[in-house]
């Protein structure tokens, strides 16, 4: 082993020129020779024990070596790789930050932290065992996820939590109780299991209503989609404010969640789907008094695609996009040509879409127009991040990853009578990477959680 120890270099003299035996000097070097020779031998054996004693103390200290009598040079010993050298350096570098909006947001009150994030059923990802090869068992159990998705969520503080692929709703639901929530679930119909969840922090918010889609009954698959209209039971009042100690009107709030359909060639059926659920959020926020609402969930949709146009235009003429494309579900990582910014060049006799695809994704045969009245901004989008972490568009780069995919396919969507104070950031692309696939030692899913705060935003804000 080479070991560095404080000390001074110096030069080892050579050994003097042997002398005649017949000289007077020969006895008296020869005896010097010995004395040497046995003080080199005691002075070697005192090093080898204080070297001995050094190496147990040593270890975390830093090692000083002196090489000119003017100039120190200090060094510290490596440890050693741990054996998931991949793993280890992904989770490590696993702190999420909070980016805050660029205007001043601090005469905001009433404010709450949502979360969406899909956490991965556990009937999927042991159906799909080619998806996370590359993942150590022990983290795929849902034991060990269930316990990740906790720690994980209690960092983020959050009011809200829009869950989907959840198929164990009631560990979840009794894990959550002693955190403080209350839930509601609904399960797909078919023979899948799993379903979408919404929780909300029981201090905070009451339950006024909860309504869903069952989209077999639209003739489109066996997805969901859940709302609760949700009414903040305190405002969040300095006590030395007493303009905060008028009377204000009730915080009530839409919560939608989905999940879209997965299968990248039925366009139609997503359209349909993402239109319903539009539809029937813009109904509930009318009924309840044109309250604001936020939207989470995972839409199977990245953001070049011709669906995240629909989403944040209002409209979209679908004769112009090919069915098979509407989601743009492709690696963008894997094809470096595909377009961040979408270019529909495609004249309409080139894209026909059949009466019957028409129906499911516009609702009638006739129509080719798609169109929703809520006026959409995404969260992330509102607040500006790291090239790291965010695409041209403004959303981030990857918010799920496994052996075959990675990209952003979960959002989280509100209407104007909210403004986005912070949100969380995602993991650089290099990052993700290490870990060769999730879920992983700290992260429970093969997605990532999705983080907001936001504020209601009829109060005055400065620029």
């Amino acid at each position: 082993m080479n070991r560095t120890f404080a000390g001074h270099f110096q030069s080892i003299p050579r050994a003097p020129t042997l002398p005649s035996p017949q000289t007077p000097s020969t006895i008296s070097w020869l005896k010097a020779g010995k004395q040497h020779s046995m003080a080199e031998q005691q002075s070697h054996s005192t090093n080898r024990l204080t070297r001995k004693k050094r190496k147990l103390t040593i270890e975390n200290e830093p090692l000083t070596l002196t090489l000119t009598p003017n100039r120190t040079h200090t060094f510290r010993r490596k440890k050693k790789p741990d054996r998931l050298n991949y793993e280890t350096l992904a989770d490590s570098n696993n702190n999420r930050k909070w980016v805050f909006s660029p205007i001043d947001c601090s005469k905001y009150r009433d404010k709450f932290v949502f979360v969406s994030y899909n956490i991965l059923g556990v009937e999927n990802a042991s159906n799909h065992k080619d998806l996370y090869f590359n993942v150590l068992p022990k983290f795929m159990k849902w034991e060990y996820r269930r316990r990740a998705i906790r720690r994980e969520i209690a960092r983020y503080s959050p009011s809200i939590l829009c869950f989907q692929e959840v198929d164990r709703f009631d560990d979840l639901n009794r894990i959550l109780q002693k955190d403080g929530f209350k839930g509601i679930y609904q399960a797909r119909t078919g023979e899948a299991r799993d379903g979408c969840a919404i929780f909300w922090k029981d201090a905070l918010f009451s339950l006024l209503h909860e309504d869903n889609i069952e989209f077999k009954r639209f003739g489109l698959r066996d997805n969901v989609a859940q709302f609760c209209v949700l009414k903040m039971n305190a405002y969040q009042k300095h006590i030395d404010d007493t303009e905060n100690l008028k009377v204000q009107p009730s915080r009530n709030i839409l919560v939608g969640n989905i999940h879209v359909l997965f299968n990248p060639s039925r366009g139609d059926i997503k359209l349909g789907q993402v239109r319903l659920f539009l539809e029937k959020a813009h109904r509930l926020s009318q009924k309840w008094g044109n309250i604001p609402a936020i939207l989470g969930g995972d839409l199977n949709s990245m953001p070049q695609s011709a669906m995240y146009q629909f989403m944040v235009s209002s409209e979209l003429n679908i004769q112009h996009h090919e069915r098979k494309k509407i989601s743009g579900q492709i690696c963008p990582f894997d094809h470096p040509r595909f377009p961040y910014q979408s270019n529909y060049s495609s004249r309409p006799s080139l894209n026909r879409w059949s009466k019957e695809e028409l129906r499911l994704a516009t609702g009638t045969e006739e129509s080719v127009h798609l169109k929703h009245n809520l006026k959409l901004n995404s969260a992330y989008q509102g607040v500006p991040a790291s090239r790291l972490t965010r695409d041209s568009h403004g959303e981030p780069l990857a918010t799920s990853f496994h052996s075959r995919f990675m990209g952003t396919v979960d959002y989280i969507w509100h209407t104007k009578e909210l403004v986005p104070v912070k949100v969380l950031e995602t993991l650089p692309i290099e990052i993700l990477k290490k870990t060769k696939g999730l879920p992983s030692k700290v992260w429970g899913s093969d997605h990532l959680a999705l983080a907001c705060e936001l504020a209601f935003a009829d109060e005055s804000c400065g620029p």
